[in-house]
């Protein structure tokens, strides 16, 4: 069988994908780095899509960590907003992480029951190509998108990751997910700064995640993969 790869955009396209594809989500700033980076430290991350089932999924963990936004907020009761610098600096690893985004975990949740569901950012892209090469026929590479538009750093990151599965020999399955991997094919970095995404965290004194989205390209092994409703590393 031909192995193909597609780009969509959008946690509600998730679904018309889960009968026979593997599912990829990457939602770059912020929620699929963070979680890429928790798990590269051993964290126990269990996506949630609203606040409300966050909590039943806490209800049923031992000492759980109320973690991430809805809509830039955080919400009512939890105690760590959706950052990749937070998580990087969070000692241990005994307490689960329960993390809500407002894009990014409706993406991985919805993607549930999908052949695989993982996790990208600009962190792991060439090792999850690796790893899922010859794993799966058909792979769905799915920007998590915010506030209706297909922001460019999730652009950029699905089409790094398609590009790699392209070069181990899967083929674009149609035009669009060709022209998104040769529009960033090697695309300067710098050209995220000047999106919406980025002027939001200068703006709301976030600045640190967005440097360090920046300053860590394609530096993990880690292959974060969805298993009973927790996010683990299958690397």
């Amino acid at each position: 069988m031909k192995r193909t790869v597609i780009i969509d955009s959008f946690p509600e396209s998730a679904q018309r994908y889960t009968a026979s594809y593997a599912v990829v989500a990457v939602d770059v700033i912020r929620a699929t780095t963070t979680i890429t980076t928790g798990v590269s430290l051993g964290k126990s991350i269990y996506p949630a899509r609203t606040s409300d089932e966050a909590f039943i999924i806490a209800s049923k963990l031992k000492d759980p960590v109320m973690m991430g936004e809805l809509g830039g907020n955080m919400p009512f009761g939890f105690t760590i907003t959706n950052s990749p610098v937070q998580i990087n600096s969070m000692p241990g690893t005994e307490h689960p992480i329960v993390f809500v985004s407002s894009s990014g975990t409706q993406l991985i949740v919805n993607a549930s029951g999908a052949k695989a569901v993982y996790t990208a950012c600009l962190r792991n892209f060439t090792a999850l190509a690796n790893y899922m090469s010859g794993r799966h026929e058909r792979v769905a590479v799915i920007g998590a998108g915010t506030r209706g538009q297909f922001r460019r750093e999730d652009q950029i990151g699905c089409a790094w990751l398609a590009e790699r599965l392209m070069w181990a020999g899967y083929s674009p399955e149609n035009m669009e997910t060709a022209e998104y991997v040769r529009r960033w094919s090697g695309a300067d970095l710098n050209v995220i700064r000047d999106g919406k995404s980025a002027r939001y965290l200068m703006n709301s004194g976030q600045a640190g995640d967005l440097e360090f989205v920046l300053s860590h390209i394609d530096d993990l092994a880690t292959v974060p993969v969805l298993v009973n409703g927790r996010i683990e590393n299958a690397a």
